[in-house]
């Protein structure tokens, strides 16, 4: 039993020989000749524009991150929906029909929020000061405002 142990990790140990012996072997037959158009970013043969890091708006992230849970959420049912049929032959129907209700439920009771929130919004308006009329004194400051000025020491 050591045996069979031993030659998987003959076999792990060349492996990783073979992998770092070819980084090696490409990395001493190679030019090693440096110049600035080699440092510059590859656009697909087009000349380069700008930098090669720059920010991405925020939007995109969230519409991939809702893209990624309803297609995760799918990959989640397609199984309970491939065996519905055997489990309402074994009467089980009902409880599989209220569990995938109950999981797509959730998803949407998430997407309500993320939408009432106004994160889908692609094009987002500035909201308005929430503060009532109770909440500002006559003067029109705020209540909870910081003092413009330092306290004085006593």
């Amino acid at each position: 039993m050591l045996f069979e142990y031993a030659s998987v990790g003959a076999f792990f140990l060349i492996a990783i020989l073979f992998v770092f012996g070819a980084l090696l072997f490409g990395r001493l037959i190679r030019p090693n000749r440096m110049y600035s158009k080699k440092l510059e970013t590859y656009e697909c043969g087009e000349a380069p524009v700008g930098q090669a890091w720059f920010n991405f708006n925020p939007r995109f992230y969230i519409v991939a991150l809702i893209y990624i849970i309803f297609d995760i959420e799918i990959a989640f049912i397609y199984p309970v929906a491939t065996v519905f049929k055997q489990w309402v032959t074994q009467g089980m129907g009902w409880f599989a029909l209220v569990e995938i209700i109950m999981f797509i439920g959730i998803l949407l009771i998430g997407l309500a929020y993320v939408w009432m929130k106004g994160d889908l919004e692609w094009i987002r308006t500035l909201r308005s000061d929430r503060r009532g009329p109770q909440d500002v004194r006559s003067d029109g400051s705020h209540p909870n405002a910081l003092p413009e000025t330092a306290p004085q020491e006593i």
